[in-house]
């Protein structure tokens, strides 16, 4: 009976393990492992260990005796970047190594479309082959967590579930396409101040339900290949060295079987690293080098790591096919299919903010457009510190509708303010007293000059376009702003305009938000056109023109006040003065013509190296919602040049299990006279729950197009399982079996139906 009964036992927990395994996600990476055996076994540990470093900028090696390509990385992930020197950060002056300038990730993520997403990475993947590499540095999907981010423009989303969606969407199309993804930066790399001495201070909670799902996501239902560890510490320990994130929760809590490599200087350790799940640093070999070769003799090392972390790169060299040097960069690297990708995207990320029925511009008796700013004509493509593209060409707004208004109007271009512009070398040179007053001086006779020529201009206008926001130098890797007003004086320009000309269309070029006080009330349309990559200026101009309808969505929230975001509004950011950048560092430390030198700066009174998230599950809209802090414009947010119905919200039960699936279904209808695109949102409201929730949260979301007075029937699912949270006393995601409040409308501040069900 005793041997009977442990049998059932063993057979039970063999179910169990089943059931475990079976919800796991299992890489087809794995199917290469019996390959990788023999190629391993005939290694020698030099060899092995000569794949775990750099061998040149953006090469990491293969083994040329057994016929294992190195791998080749492609810097994005908005664009291929310039084909650069193997050992320096100069660029070799190509010609056919112009690419495509994609819209960068906040305007991505305004589309609300995993759709183009996948065709964004498919235009990524097409150019990344081209010029014969393997893996393209992106997606990019860090959370949104500070309005003043420098690095907000290249991420997604303030929000997990559209960032999971928009991530997966890019992820797919790279890798069905012959490139592996390395999604960056992991993880909870929410800031560019001090991001490479930063210690992360988080909760489980929030980290697992807020900050690491778009990652999930990438694994699990997009099958990644590869990422990137970010520069930070989380918890006290290094991403590039920090067994929780790297072993516990990438490999073994999701699945993962790919590689993961250093962010560029980003590695701090040999065996720690090795360890704790790094496989490859770059761009050198302090660490993995020779050091990991004595660290193994020493006994400190098993070559059973060793050989996992060679295994994982295989299995990701294996998967990708290399591309002959003698086959790549035969052909300009931007081509029509990519470049007509990224106009579709840039034309379905526009977002209409306020229309007093200025827009569509009416052309019929050829007015005179006064187009003011110096976005009108600013590139996009590059101008911060980090990646940038080498653009065949970009469509800026003013050549984008002198292209679509031709003959119907008279425009004219004033620059109207001075912008910023960025210096590398003033990162690392403090100005004397005397430099910054002869500066202001000169500064302020520019300004004076553009604004009475400005000025002169939008009299003699019957129409304004004031063309305004940040640009790459404002929004840059490897510092946040200090605030987030309009640069270069733009308030007080169209304060002035105003008192001239009150007939004003505002357009931001911007990737991230900016206070609106000044120019939301003086402006009788508003829209933001992002960096809007190659083709911007034409989406913009179609926009404008009524060739199209604004479909954007906000991704974030944009604040009253920069003070009312929860990081800001308890103190938790800045925490402190600004240490020198890791990368900036690491590129002056590279500079053949040695004009940069790194000074190292006294350390600040006030720690600027340990980042508190009290805020917890608390970030963008869950913060405004749940505190009731009223806000300019809502996540989610964004008009068209028609209006909509919701009606008829339905679900196909009133009670749920934990396993099943609350299916919604609710009737949309154009009531205007434009075909154009909503993007319908369900949002969850918890009524009793027996844990804290943000005020609610979204949940599923889709695109619709409907022509006028055309009416469609919208089914959205929502898996119970979606909606647990992560026991921290536990550690395991848990169900919160209460009541629901089903929340569907035009974005987190415009709910038009409310339907209650019941989890059981």
């Amino acid at each position: 009976m005793k041997i009977a009964g442990l049998t059932i036992v063993i057979a039970m927990l063999l179910i169990l393990t089943n059931q475990v395994n079976a919800q796991k996600h299992v890489s087809s990476l794995l199917q290469y492992d019996k390959q990788i055996d023999g190629i391993i076994s005939q290694m020698t540990l030099d060899e092995k260990v000569n794949m775990l470093h750099a061998k040149f900028m953006f090469v990491s090696a293969g083994v040329e005796r057994l016929g294992i390509a190195d791998m080749r990385y492609a810097d994005g992930p908005f664009g291929v970047r310039e084909e650069m020197q193997p050992k320096g950060w100069m660029p070799l002056g190509w010609e056919n190594d112009k690419a495509t300038f994609f819209p960068t990730g906040s305007a991505l993520a305004a589309t609300w479309s995993p759709e183009l997403a996948y065709s964004y990475g498919t235009g990524m993947a097409r150019e990344t082959r081209l010029r014969g590499k393997d893996m393209i540095l992106g997606p990019a999907i860090n959370i949104q967590r500070i309005p003043t981010g420098g690095r907000t423009y290249e991420y997604l989303s303030e929000d997990p579930f559209l960032s999971s969606k928009l991530a997966v969407g890019y992820t797919k199309g790279v890798q069905d396409n012959g490139v592996a993804v390395c999604v960056k930066h992991f993880a909870l790399n929410n800031q560019e101040n001090n991001r490479g001495t930063v210690n992360v201070i988080v909760g489980e909670r929030a980290m697992r339900e807020i900050y690491l799902p778009p990652f999930r996501a990438t694994v699990e239902e997009g099958d990644a290949y590869g990422f990137m560890s970010a520069y930070n510490k989380v918890n006290g320990w290094w991403c590039a060295e920090n067994d929780i994130l790297l072993n516990k929760i990438l490999r073994q809590d999701w699945g993962f079987a790919g590689m993961v490599i250093s962010d560029w200087g980003g590695t701090h350790s040999t065996v720690g690293s090795v360890k704790a799940g790094l496989n490859v640093e770059m761009p050198d070999q302090k660490f993995l080098g020779q050091a990991l070769i004595d660290s193994v003799k020493a006994g400190k090392v098993s070559e059973e790591v060793i050989n996992q972390r060679v295994r994982e790169i295989l299995r990701v060299r294996l998967a990708i096919k290399p591309i002959p040097e003698t086959e790549a960069n035969k052909e300009m690297t931007s081509q029509p299919a990519q470049q007509k990708i990224a106009y579709q995207v840039a034309s379905k990320s526009i977002v209409l903010l306020k229309n007093d029925g200025i827009l569509p511009l009416q052309l019929k008796s050829k007015p005179v457009i006064a187009v003011i700013g110096a976005n009108a004509t600013q590139i996009m493509g590059s101008g911060g510190m980090g990646a940038g593209v080498k653009t065949l060409y970009e469509i800026t707004p003013l050549e984008g509708l002198k292209s679509r208004i031709g003959d119907k109007a008279e425009i004219i271009f004033a620059q109207g303010y001075d912008p910023v512009t960025f210096s590398f070398a003033d990162m690392f040179r403090k100005k004397t007293p005397e430099e910054v007053e002869k500066k202001a001086q000169e500064k302020k006779i520019i300004a004076e000059k553009l604004t009475k020529e400005a000025l002169e201009v939008v009299a003699k206008a019957n129409l304004v376009l004031f063309i305004g926001g940040d640009n790459r130098a404002v929004e840059t890797e490897g510092s946040d702003r200090k605030d987030i007003f309009l640069p270069s004086g733009q308030d007080e320009l169209i304060k002035k305009i105003a008192a001239v000309n009150p007939n004003i269309v505002t357009v931001l070029t911007s990737g991230a938000p900016n206070d609106l006080n000044v120019v939301n009330p003086l402006s009788k349309a508003l829209l933001i056109s992002w960096f809007n990559g190659s083709e911007g200026g034409n989406a913009l101009a179609d926009v404008l023109v009524g060739n199209i309808s604004p479909s954007g969505r906000l991704p974030f929230t944009l604040p009253v006040k920069l003070e009312d975001s929860p990081a800001y509004a308890l103190g938790n950011y800045p925490q402190g003065g600004k240490n020198a950048d890791v990368f900036a560092n690491l590129v002056s430390e590279t500079d053949p013509a040695g004009k940069t030198q790194a000074k190292k700066e006294d350390k600040p009174k006030d720690d600027p190296n340990t980042a508190l998230y009290s805020e917890e599950s608390l970030v963008g809209y869950r913060w405004f919602d749940t505190k009731k802090i009223q806000v300019m414009y809502p996540f989610g947010y964004g008009l068209t040049y028609t209006t909509f119905q919701y009606s008829n919200l339905k679900t196909n039960k009133v009670k749920y299990g934990k396993d099943e699936v609350i299916a919604v279904s609710f009737e949309l209808k154009n009531t205007g006279k434009s075909i154009a695109d909503e993007v319908a949102q369900v949002y969850v409201h918890r009524v009793n729950p027996s844990v804290e929730w943000p005020e609610k949260e979204l949940k599923e979301f889709s695109r619709v197009s409907l022509n006028p007075g055309e009416s469609k029937i919208v089914k959205l699912e929502i898996p119970v399982k979606n909606l647990q949270y992560w026991n921290e006393t536990k550690q395991a995601w848990n169900d919160d079996l209460c009541k629901l409040e089903l929340l569907v409308g035009a974005s987190a501040g415009d709910v038009k139906l409310k339907k209650e069900v019941t989890l059981r």
